[in-house]
């Protein structure tokens, strides 16, 4: 097999064709979504055969085709970052209950940071909370393995897993071997066998719920030893394997942490620590907790020091391992201020916290005195693309609203950067689909008050039509501005089903969102091009001046998807300097010159989408879709 550089989402993904998953879906959402695409990537050369792999249009219908997939015998598996999770918990926790045939694994990737999301849950909580086992890799290897374990699990236990990397293991590279192509699993003959226990009653589940608490009793003890709960013992001379701790120290480790740990660990031996002997412990299976190998662990500890991403789960169970079993040991971590308390753990960090733990602090380098003259460099905070379509449409609404108290409700997608000044066009954001009923609440509690709701195509389709129908269904005033780029833009250019495109090859009928929107009874329904400004104005006017629930649709594509059209020009003589277009747009591509006289447009920039021709006004600017009658960003996305 040939060795290949591979991303940790990478791996996971071969990991699981290597053991033969049937069919794969999730919804995309930073830092899980490269598992799904290499899998539609290796499907689509032949190489993954007989595997079957979808977007599906958000995270519980991707978990519901699972389980019925899953009932048919077939291996499946799951994929999003923590907060989708949320969103697929009603499923997943009755599927526990119902319990599962073919092997069902979820990938759930958390966000330490939280880098790319509104918040840092951990899924080891979740885990506990549905009482599904939870496997932890420490890097892209470990993950891999566990994922090809996983699907063996959940058959073996008739349980779904959940596979639970954090953002540096699923974006970490390394070598694989990887074979010249992989082979889903056959079906069992006779497919989905007719059982009252598909069917999920009361009592049922109160039997069902007796049969999960002693297989995760089983679990436990399967899994509590073994290659995913490594256990070394440390020197000065380095460390070795070990099968029951000796030493009066300990460290405990759960995810991508053990590898920060244990690399800190070496710089300390490599600068020539005198290090007392002491344990180390990688936690891979957190949930549930394998509590006869941390017991042989700690036997003879007087400290440990736990190191984790993001909640203090090992340490909670360490102290109740000690309470439990009256050990005398003390437990140091999240709890009291021994390791961080949220974010990200690093080598340098891991590196003075263990320092002082063993007491070899004069090994590190003593820190340098603060220049107090060095330069702080600005805040750059993210902004929306030049040439973004939803600069435009977000300009627009503001500029009809004047006059009018409002709300504006936003969404998760990239357009929730239209929070930023100067366009300061997003005043709530919560979660998927939240921004249309968020709304629904303003216009209630306050109702002089216009409310109006953005969301993005992909969130439309995922979260938001349950909303449009309680709008309509109960007559609440808002405006539902639907900013539609061809997309789903934030995590990477994925389809979704107002495109059409299907990640097995044939495209399908893309849905029309006017069409959904008619269907739920939406009787005012405006559109625009959010990159001609008087177009946009005057559909907003009449969107936000209806009363009752209305909808205004901006269809321009991501400029991601699309060429640039020829940068924008300045007439020198003809700018004043008045910074209108700067302070109202706020497009990246537009600056000031140092002597505050003119714009200057940065031709490496500018995507030539002409909205600033409009906002001058001075007639100081052109560009060629203007002059040349042009549509800017003609043609299908993506091409």
């Amino acid at each position: 097999m040939p060795s290949t550089l591979l991303m940790g989402n990478e791996a996971f993904a071969w990991a699981a064709l290597e053991a033969g998953v049937n069919v794969v879906a999730g919804y995309p959402g930073t830092p899980s979504s490269e598992v799904v695409e290499t899998v539609a990537k290796l499907h689509a050369k032949g190489v993954a055969r007989d595997v079957y792999v979808e977007w599906s249009d958000n995270e519980k219908a991707a978990l519901e085709l699972l389980v019925g997939a899953s009932a048919c015998g077939a291996r499946g598996l799951f994929t999003c970052k923590q907060m989708g999770l949320n969103v697929a918990a009603d499923a997943l926790l009755s599927a526990n209950y119902v319990g599962v045939r073919g092997g069902l694994v979820l990938f759930v990737a958390d966000d330490p940071g939280p880098i790319s999301s509104q918040t840092e849950q951990d899924t080891r909580r979740f885990a506990n909370f549905a009482k599904v086992p939870v496997l932890d890799p420490w890097n892209p290897e470990s993950g891999a393995d566990m994922m090809r374990h996983a699907f063996e699990v959940s058959e073996t236990w008739h349980t779904p897993v959940i596979v639970r990397p954090t953002t540096r293991v699923n974006h970490a590279s390394t070598f694989f071997d990887v074979p010249a192509h992989t082979q889903a699993r056959p079906v069992p003959e006779g497919g989905f066998e007719k059982d009252p226990k598909w069917v999920i009653f009361p009592r049922r589940s109160y039997a069902a719920h007796g049969e999960i608490n002693q297989r995760l009793h089983e679990i436990a003890s399967e899994e509590a030893t073994g290659f995913f709960n490594p256990l070394y013992a440390y020197t000065s001379e380095g460390c070795a394997p070990a099968d029951a701790g000796a030493a009066s120290l300990g460290i405990v480790c759960g995810g991508v942490s053990g590898a920060y740990a244990r690399e800190a660990i070496d710089m300390l031996i490599a600068r020539g620590a005198q290090l007392p002997a002491f344990d180390f412990l990688q936690v891979g299976t957190p949930f549930p907790f394998p509590a006869r190998r941390a017991r042989a662990f700690a036997a003879g500890k007087t400290d440990i020091l736990v190191f984790e991403e993001l909640d203090h789960v090992l340490e909670d169970d360490l102290l109740m391992l000690a309470g439990r079993d009256q050990l005398p040991f003390r437990v140091h971590g999240k709890l009291d201020g021994s390791t961080l308390d949220r974010g990200e753990n690093s080598v340098e960090d891991c590196l003075r916290r263990i320092a002082r733990f063993l007491g070899v602090t004069d090994v590190l380098p003593q820190a340098p005195a603060p220049d107090a003259a060095a330069p702080t460099a600005p805040a750059r905070p993210p902004v929306l693309c030049a040439g973004c379509p939803h600069r435009g449409a977000f300009y627009a609404v503001k500029r009809a609203l004047r006059g009018k108290k409002n709300v504006l409700c936003g969404d998760i997608g990239c357009y929730t950067l239209g929070n930023a000044k100067p366009l300061e066009a997003v005043d709530t954001c919560l979660c998927m689909g939240a921004g249309i009923t968020m709304a629904q609440g303003v216009a209630v509690a306050e109702p002089g008050t216009k409310s109006v709701a953005f969301i993005g195509d992909s969130t439309f389709f995922a979260s938001g039509m349950t909303g449009v129908a309680n709008a309509v269904y109960n007559r609440h005033d808002i405006t539902i501005v639907v900013l539609d780029n061809s997309t789903t833009a934030m995590t990477g250019g994925q389809p979704h089903p107002g495109i059409g495109r299907t990640l097995m090859g044939p495209e399908s009928d893309p849905i029309r969102i006017e069409a959904v929107l008619e269907g739920l009874g939406v009787t005012c329904i405006e559109h625009a091009n959010p990159l001609y400004l008087e177009e946009s104005l005057a559909a907003a006017r009449r969107a936000v001046d209806f009363e009752g629930p209305s909808a205004l649709i901006f269809r321009s594509p991501c400029t991601q998807m699309v060429r640039p059209e020829p940068r924008a020009v300045v007439d020198d003589d003809a700018c004043v300097g008045c910074r209108v277009c700067v302070a109202s747009i706020g497009c990246p591509a537009m600056t000031m010159a140092a002597d505050g006289s003119k714009m200057i447009v940065d031709a490496s920039t500018c995507y030539g989408c002409g909205l600033c021709v409009d906002v001058c006004p001075h007639d100081a600017i052109s560009a060629a879709v203007r002059t040349e009658g042009r549509v800017p960003f003609a043609g299908k996305a993506g091409e």
